[in-house]
C-alpha cells in the first residue's frame, strides 16, 4: 500500500485526524479539493465570528454613553471589514498547512473517488489523475448548505450562509428563512449593522433544540432590538421585485408577506457524499449521512467517516473529536468511544451556550430533576461590563449535574465548566466546594449550583 491512511477532506475533522495518525507513526496522505480548513475556517465558523466581533463593537458603540464616553458617530468600512476577516482566515489556514507539513502529512489538492475499498483515483487541478492505495481511509468531506423546495429559492442572487459572508454592501433589509443557529447568528450580525431583519421559522421557536426558557427570552430581546420574528410560518414562494425580493408565507394568523432587499436561506446543511462512489464499495449511507459506529467506522472495515458527513452532530469541535477517535482506533492506540457531552455555542446577542439535557428533555424522560437559575444582573463582573442581561440555568438529577444552559456575556467561554461537570458526573457538593474567583462571570455557575440545594448566597434563585 502507498499509505497507512488516506484522509479525504481537509476540514477540522480531516486535518486533525491526519495529524493525530501521523503523530502515532502512520504514513498519511490528505486529499482536499479546495482550501485546507474546510467550511469552518473558510466559509463558516471563523469568518462568521470575525463579523460577529464587528457587530459586537457596533453594539458597544451604540451604548457607549453609559460608560461616560462620547463618540459623535462612526462609519463602517466594508472593505476593511472583509480584509480583517480574510487575514484571520489566511492566518489560520496557513497554520494548518504548517502543522500538516511539520507532521509529514502529504497533502494533495484534488478530488478523490473510490475504485475499491483500498484504492482511490485522484484528479488534480492540472487535469492529471493517479491512483493511491491505503490500508485505511477517513472520509471527512463535510456538508453543504441545504436548499429547500421553495419556489424561487434557486435564484442566483439569493444568499446561502456561505455567500452572505462576502456581502458587497450592508442591505437595508434582509429576510432570513430559517431560525436555526446559523440563521440567527447572521440575523444578529446584520441587525447590529443597521439592517432591518425579518426571520421566518417553520417551527414554533427559534434555535431548534435549545432550552425553551432561553429561546423565549432571546426572542423577546431580539424583538426589542427591532427584529421581526415570524414563528410557525411556512415559506411558499420567493419572488424577485423591483426593490429586491418578496417572501410569501403562511403562518398561524394567516398569510405572511415580507419585502426585503436581500434574502438569506439558512435551513440547515446536508452531508457531502456525492461523487465519492460509495456505492461501488458498499458503504451504507442515506440522506442523513454515512452510517458509522461509536468509533466512526463504517460498515466497511478500515473505512471511517468523521464530522458533518456522518450527520451525527454537525459541529466543528465534534468533527475534530471524532477525527482523533478514528485515527487512534486505526493506529491501535488506547481510545474511548465517542463522548457526546457536547458544548453548543450560539453567537447571538447575548451569547448562548449549553451542554447536556434541556429541561424539556428531562421532562419528556420523566426524570426527577431539579433546576436552579441565577441572573447575570446579580453578578458584579457582568454589571461592570455593562452586560447584565441573561441567566444561567443548571439542571440536576439525584444531585448530579446533567444540564447547563447559559444566556449572557461570554457564555461560550463559561460553558466548559458545565461540560466538565456533566461529562464527569459531578455532584452539587463538588462544585460547591470549588472556590471561584471574584469578581468573575464564572461565579454565576457556582451560585446556580448552590441554588440547587437552597444555599445560594447573593440571590434567592428560581428553584423547581
Amino acid at each position: 500500500m502507498d499509505k497507512d491512511l488516506i484522509v479525504i477532506g481537509g476540514g477540522p475533522g480531516g486535518y486533525v485526524a491526519a495529524i493525530r495518525a501521523a503523530q502515532l507513526g502512520a504514513r498519511v496522505c490528505l486529499i482536499e479539493k479546495d482550501r485546507l480548513g474546510g467550511t469552518c475556517l473558510n466559509r463558516g465558523c471563523i469568518p462568521t465570528k470575525a463579523l460577529y466581533r464587528n457587530a459586537e463593537i457596533i453594539n458597544t458603540l451604540r451604548n457607549i454613553d453609559e460608560f461616560g464616553i462620547s463618540i459623535p458617530g462612526f462609519d463602517i468600512d466594508i472593505e476593511k471589514v472583509h480584509c480583517r476577516k480574510q487575514c484571520i482566515i489566511d492566518q489560520l489556514v496557513g497554520g494548518v498547512t504548517q502543522l500538516l507539513k511539520a507532521n509529514n502529512v502529504e497533502v494533495i489538492n484534488g478530488i478523490a473517488v473510490f475504485r475499491d475499498k483500498n484504492t482511490v483515483e485522484v484528479s488534480r487541478e492540472d487535469g492529471s489523475t493517479s491512483e493511491l492505495s491505503a490500508n485505511n481511509f477517513i472520509i471527512a468531506t463535510g456538508s453543504a448548505s441545504a436548499i429547500p423546495p421553495i419556489e424561487g429559492a434557486d435564484q442566483e442572487e439569493i444568499y446561502t450562509s456561505e455567500d452572505i459572508l462576502n456581502f458587497k454592501s450592508i442591505p437595508s433589509s434582509l429576510a432570513v428563512i430559517g431560525g436555526g443557529v446559523v440563521g440567527m447568528e447572521l440575523a444578529c450580525v446584520f441587525n447590529a449593522m443597521g439592517t432591518k431583519v425579518s426571520v421566518v421559522e417553520y417551527m414554533p421557536n427559534i434555535l431548534g433544540p435549545t432550552d425553551s426558557d432561553i429561546t423565549k427570552r432571546l426572542t423577546a430581546a431580539l424583538k426589542k432590538k427591532g427584529m421581526n420574528i415570524n414563528l410557525s410560518t411556512k415559506v411558499n414562494k420567493i419572488e424577485k421585485s423591483f426593490n429586491g425580493y418578496v417572501v410569501y408565507g403562511e403562518g398561524k394568523k394567516g398569510d405572511v408577506k415580507i419585502e426585503a432587499e436581500k434574502v438569506l436561506i439558512s435551513v440547515g446543511r446536508v452531508p457531502v457524499v456525492s461523487g465519492l462512489n460509495l456505492e461501488a464499495i458498499g458503504i451504507d449511507y442515506d440522506r442523513k449521512g454515512i452510517k458509522v459506529d461509536s468509533y466512526c467506522e463504517t460498515n466497511v472495515k478500515g473505512i471511517y467517516a468523521v464530522g458533518d458527513v456522518n450527520g451525527k452532530i454537525m459541529l466543528a469541535h465534534v468533527a475534530s473529536h471524532q477525527g482523533i477517535i478514528a485515527a487512534e482506533r486505526i493506529m491501535g492506540a488506547d481510545s474511548s468511544a465517542l463522548n457526546y457531552v457536547v458544548p453548543s455555542c450560539i453567537f447571538v446577542f447575548p451569547e448562548i451556550a449549553s451542554a447536556g439535557l434541556t429541561e424539556d428533555e428531562a421532562k419528556r424522560q420523566g426524570l426527577p430533576y431539579k433546576i436552579s437559575k441565577f441572573m447575570f444582573g446579580a453578578n458584579g463582573k457582568a454589571l461592570a461590563l455593562g452586560e447584565g442581561e441573561g441567566f444561567i440555568k443548571v439542571i440536576a438529577v439525584d444531585d448530579a449535574i446533567v444540564g447547563v444552559h447559559i444566556m449572557g456575556p461570554h457564555a461560550s467561554d463559561l460553558i466548559h465548566e458545565g461540560t466538565l461537570a456533566i461529562a464527569n458526573n459531578m455532584k452539587v457538593g463538588q462544585i460547591k466546594n470549588t472556590i471561584h474567583a471574584h469578581p468573575t462571570l464564572s461565579e454565576v455557575f457556582l451560585e446556580a449550583v448552590m441554588g440547587l440545594s437552597g444555599e445560594a448566597i447573593h440571590l434567592v434563585p428560581h428553584k423547581k
